[in-house]
């Protein structure tokens, strides 16, 4: 394998997890440990990428690997296990102080390098990676995710004929009951300890709730809103504009839209695949709920129609502007609602 520069060889050297400050622990969402935990937990979405590697082995044998937002080094781990010849691992953030010592615990120091740095700006040491390995994926799909990162670091490195794992997700809207928690989220601002303070309501509808639904909730078919494909996705994929109709299945009140996605190992030799569906298991990504300003009157087999667009800001802290438009006309209403929702 080439070496290192010098710069990049210090860097890659293991250090102590004491070399983490307290500050960059605290200003670093991604270095908190209980975030990692929450993502080592998530059965779904880890048994999906060991499962995407360990049964794929004759695809990892003796391939460079980039794993693009290491983490704990989980992902590289697992690709070393299915016969990686060298893995590049890239991490912003703190915890990677403490995925060398986890490497290094594992006997894997001399099949992986972590290299600290944001992916577009890090040089690696080697022209070409075989396989581009990473959790790209965010709430709503695009908040927080690395999409744009993965396309650079595709376009930068991935050889001809290469493979991303996962390379495939798709979006979608369905239709819930929620007057339960609308009540305790949305009307509770109407007398807060005898207080008025409905001027609140605003804020609360505007920001998307990330929160796990239950299947009986779910009172519409599902709508495929966008289609992401990383072997030729370009920067546009980061934005949504879509049409969408959805028929009611149940009798019900419709108090809140719901947005998630599903994942696709498309190279795998047997195709992998999850959902994060409020008819699914648990994942931590759980789904999105738009609230609407007045629930919809559904029968079974009336549809709301509407329009979604999405945008996500790449700032210092990503934002996600949300346009919905959404028109039904039903035995018992006529109704048309537009909101603007923002997240970040």
């Amino acid at each position: 394998l080439p070496q290192l520069s010098n710069i990049a060889m210090a860097e890659a050297k293991a250090s102590k997890p004491d070399d983490m400050t307290s500050a960059e622990f605290y200003f670093d969402s991604n270095s908190h440990f209980g975030t990692h935990e929450e993502l080592l937990k998530d059965r779904i979405r880890t048994r999906a990428f060991m499962r995407a590697t360990l049964n794929n082995k004759h695809l990892f044998q003796n391939k460079v690997v980039l794993d693009v937002g290491s983490g704990t080094g989980i992902l590289a781990m697992f690709a070393v296990k299915a016969g990686a010849k060298h893995v590049y691992g890239v991490e912003s953030s703190g915890i990677i102080h403490m995925a060398r010592n986890i490497v290094k615990k594992n006997g894997m120091s001399k099949k992986i390098t972590l290299i600290k740095g944001k992916m577009e700006e890090v040089k690696l040491p080697v022209d070409k990676v075989d396989i581009i390995l990473a959790d790209w994926m965010g709430y709503m799909l695009l908040q927080e995710s690395m999409l744009s990162t993965i396309i650079d670091a595709r376009d930068r490195y991935l050889a001809k004929g290469g493979m991303i794992f996962p390379d495939q997700a798709k979006m979608y809207i369905c239709g819930i009951e929620d007057a339960e928690y609308r009540e305790q989220r949305i009307n509770f601002w109407d007398n807060v300890y005898g207080f008025n303070m409905s001027c609140m309501k605003e804020g609360s509808l505007t920001e998307p709730l990330i929160d796990q639904c239950v299947p009986k909730q779910v009172i519409t078919n599902n709508s495929l809103i966008h289609t992401i494909d990383l072997n030729t996705a370009t920067l546009e994929a980061i934005k949504v504009s879509s049409e969408f109709q959805i028929n009611a299945t149940a009798r019900d009140w419709c108090h809140a839209l719901v947005l998630f996605f599903d994942v696709t190992f498309s190279k795998a030799h047997k195709v992998i695949s999850f959902s994060t569906g409020p008819k699914e298991a648990y994942t931590h990504w759980k789904q999105s709920v738009l609230y609407l300003d007045e629930p919809f009157p559904l029968d079974i087999g009336e549809s709301i129609k509407g329009t979604i667009k999405m945008e996500v800001s790449n700032g210092k802290t990503q934002k996600t502007i949300i346009d919905l438009k959404t028109n039904f006309k039903g035995k018992a209403a006529q109704m048309a609602q537009e909101r603007v929702y923002k997240y970040g």
